[in-house]
C-alpha cells in the first residue's frame, strides 16, 4: 500500500473526528486536500461561492449536530474570507475546524504572492491556531486542534502550506483516540451548599436563562416550580426555555418583551443560568446575583456576583432540586405572570389592527404567518437586524424547532449561509432563512449554492429596501437616517433566473398562498416580500441615551410591536394563577 501523504492523513483524521463535509472554495494550495477528500469515503467537499459562507455553514452544521464541522480557504485572500464566519462560530461555541492553506513553506516570510500569516490572523477567533511547517508535526498537531475545538467549544485553525500537504506523512505516527464529545461538569460541593443557602434565604427568586440551558428544560421547569420563580430568557435562550413554560415572563434586552425586565429587578435573588447576556444595562445592580456557567471566563464579567458557580446548568439544577426547600408563597411569581400577560395584551392590539390589509405589508404579519405555516421541527436561520426582532417576537419554539442566528457576533448576511449548513445535515428537514434584503444581497451569490446542490432551503426576504436596524440606531441617537436606503431588484426574478422557485409578494392577501406554495416546492425557493420600512415604532419617551450596540441604558421600554402566539401562552399561564 502506498504511503499516505499529509493531506490524506489530514482528511482521515477529520473523518475519525466525525466530520462529514468540508465547505470551501478550491484553490492551488488546497488542491492536495481537496483531492484527498475526493478519494476518501465518509466526507465530501461542498463548493460554495464565498469562503465567508463556508465558515457560516460549518458553524451552523456544528450547532445543529453538536459534531465537529469543517471549512477551508486557499492561501492569502481565500482563507482571509473565512474570518467573519469563524468569529461567529467561535462566539457561538460551535466546534469548527478551519483549514487555512498557505503559500509554499520555503517562501514564508519573504513577501511571496498572496502571503499572509494565518496562524497569527485567526488567533482572536479561535482556541487554537497553529502552522504545520514540517510533516513531522502530523498527526499530533491536527489531533490537538480537533480536541481544542470539541473540548472547549469553538474554532481551531490549522495553517497548512500546499507543498507540505503533498509530502509523505510520517511513518509509524501515533494516532491516539480522539475525544469527540464533551463531558458533564458538576459544581463542587461547597458551591452547591452556598447556592442552596442563598436560594432558601431568598423570598423572591427569578431565573434568567441563556443558551447554556440547552438540554436542561425539564430541570429548569422543576426548579422554577420548587422555588416559585418567574423565568425570563435572553434571545439565545428562547429556543431552549420558552416552550411549555408555565413560569415564562418573556425576554429582556433591546428586543425584549413582557415582564422579564421587571422580574429581574424586583426579585431579591437573580439566578443567571447559562447566559453571557452582554447588555449589563438591563441587569440589576441592587439585588443578589448568582451565575451558573460551563465557561468560567463568563462568570462575573457582566454583573457583580454574590456567587459564581462553574458547572453545567443541568447538573447544577439536578443537585439543587434534590436539596432546596420548596417555597409555598407564589405571590411574586403570580404578580410577574400578570404583568407579563398585561404587557403582551397591549402590544398585540397594535399588531392586529388592520394588519391583513396594510400595504406595504407589516413584517410582523409575515413573521406570524411564517411561524404558523412552518413545520414543527423547522430550522430557522435569522439575519441580524430587524429579522432578529421578528424572530424574537413571533417564532414559537416547541422543543423541536431550532433558531440560529449571529446572536453573539451580530454579523450581517448570516442567514443564507447558515441555512446551507443546516440543510446539508438533513435534506428532509425544513430549513427557512429569514433574510433581510441587506443581508441577503451581501452574500446573494451563494443562493447559487442552493441551486447547484438542489438544497430545499426556503429563503424569505423581508424586503423593506433599507437597513432597518441601522436606521433605528440613527433615529434614537438623534441623527437623520443616511446611507440606509437600498435600491433593490426583484429578488424573486433573480431566483427564477438562477433556476429556483421565486415569487414576489406585495399584498397581504397573497402572502399565505405564496408561503404555502414555496414550502411545497421540492427544491430551493425564494419569497420576496415587500414590507413596510416604517413598521418599527420607537417608544414616545426614552429615559436614557442609546449606547454602543443594542443596549438601551437603564430603560425597560424598548420596541413596540406584536408578539404573535406568545400571548396565547401568557393567557394560559395566567389562568393557572390561583384565585383567592
Amino acid at each position: 500500500m502506498a504511503r499516505q501523504n499529509v493531506a490524506e492523513q489530514f482528511v482521515d483524521i477529520l473523518v475519525r473526528a466525525g466530520v462529514r463535509r468540508m465547505y470551501g472554495v478550491v484553490g492551488d494550495s488546497l488542491n492536495p486536500v481537496v483531492d484527498a477528500i475526493r478519494r476518501t469515503g465518509g466526507i465530501e467537499w461542498i463548493q460554495v461561492r464565498h469562503e465567508e459562507t463556508a465558515a457560516f455553514a460549518a458553524g451552523a452544521e456544528a450547532q445543529i449536530t453538536g459534531r465537529l464541522a469543517a471549512c477551508a480557504g486557499s492561501c492569502g485572500p481565500g482563507n482571509l474570507h473565512l474570518i467573519n464566519g469563524l468569529y461567529d462560530a467561535h462566539r457561538s461555541m460551535a466546534p469548527v475546524l478551519a483549514l487555512a492553506s498557505h503559500i509554499p513553506s520555503g517562501e514564508i516570510g519573504l513577501g511571496y504572492f498572496q502571503e499572509t500569516h494565518p496562524d497569527q490572523l485567526f488567533r482572536e477567533c479561535s482556541h487554537y491556531s497553529e502552522l504545520i511547517s514540517n510533516p513531522a508535526q502530523m498527526p499530533r498537531l491536527l489531533q490537538s486542534a480537533v480536541q481544542h475545538a470539541i473540548g472547549r467549544g469553538g474554532v481551531s485553525v490549522v495553517a497548512l502550506p500546499g507543498d507540505i500537504a503533498a509530502q509523505p506523512a510520517p511513518e509509524k505516527a501515533v494516532q491516539h483516540a480522539l475525544v469527540t464529545a464533551r463531558p458533564s461538569v458538576r459544581p463542587g460541593e461547597g458551591e452547591i451548599e452556598k447556592l442552596v443557602r442563598l436560594i432558601d434565604e431568598a423570598d423572591r427568586v427569578t431565573l434568567f436563562c441563556g443558551s447554556g440551558t440547552a438540554g436542561a428544560h425539564a430541570e429548569v421547569m422543576e426548579f422554577a416550580g420548587r422555588v416559585k420563580a418567574p423565568v425570563g430568557h435572553a434571545l439565545r435562550g428562547k429556543e431552549w426555555i420558552q416552550y411549555d413554560n408555565p413560569y415564562d415572563v418573556g425576554m429582556s434586552g433591546l428586543l425584549g418583551y413582557g415582564a422579564a425586565y421587571e422580574a429581574t429587578h424586583e426579585c431579591d435573588l437573580l439566578v443567571l443560568l447559562g447566559t453571557d447576556f452582554p447588555y449589563n444595562a438591563f441587569l440589576p445592580d441592587d439585588v443578589k446575583i448568582v451565575q451558573v456557567d460551563i465557561r468560567p471566563e463568563h462568570l462575573g464579567r457582566r454583573s457583580q456576583l454574590d456567587l459564581a458557580v462553574w458547572g453545567d446548568v443541568r447538573e447544577t439544577l439536578r443537585a439543587l432540586n434534590a436539596r432546596v426547600r420548596p417555597k409555598q408563597d407564589r405571590r411574586f411569581l403570580d404578580r410577574m405572570l400578570k404583568k407579563h400577560a398585561d404587557a403582551l395584551e397591549g402590544v398585540v392590539k397594535a399588531y392586529t389592527r388592520k394588519v391583513e390589509k396594510h400595504t406595504p405589508i407589516h413584517p410582523e404579519y409575515v413573521a406570524a404567518v411564517l411561524d404558523e405555516l412552518a413545520h414543527e421541527d423547522a430550522v430557522f436561520t435569522v439575519d441580524t437586524g430587524m429579522c432578529n426582532v421578528w424572530a424574537a417576537r413571533y417564532l414559537s419554539p416547541n422543543g423541536k424547532r431550532r433558531i440560529i442566528g449571529s446572536f453573539s457576533h451580530g454579523s450581517m448576511a448570516n442567514a443564507l449561509p447558515q441555512a446551507i449548513g443546516a440543510q446539508f445535515t438533513d435534506r428532509s428537514r425544513q430549513v427557512v432563512s429569514m433574510s433581510g434584503d441587506g443581508g441577503f444581497s451581501m452574500l446573494m451569490g451563494d443562493f447559487l449554492t442552493l441551486v447547484q446542490y438542489d438544497l430545499p432551503v426556503k429563503v424569505i426576504v423581508f424586503d423593506n429596501s433599507s437597513l432597518g436596524m441601522v436606521e433605528l440606531e440613527m433615529l434614537v441617537s438623534g441623527l437623520p437616517s443616511y446611507g440606509t436606503t437600498n435600491r433593490n431588484p426583484d429578488f424573486a426574478a433573480i431566483a427564477r433566473a438562477a433556476g429556483a422557485y421565486g415569487v414576489r409578494v406585495e399584498k397581504p392577501k397573497q402572502l399565505t398562498a405564496a408561503l404555502r406554495d414555496a414550502f411545497r416546492h421540492r427544491g430551493p425557493a425564494l419569497v420576496d416580500v415587500v414590507t413596510d420600512p416604517n413598521a418599527l415604532s420607537i417608544p414616545p419617551k426614552i429615559s436614557a441615551e442609546m449606547v454602543t450596540g443594542f443596549a438601551l441604558s437603564a430603560s425597560k421600554i424598548v420596541l413596540d410591536g406584536g408578539v404573535g402566539r406568545m400571548i396565547q401562552m401568557a393567557r394560559s399561564n395566567l389562568r393557572n394563577v390561583p384565585r383567592p
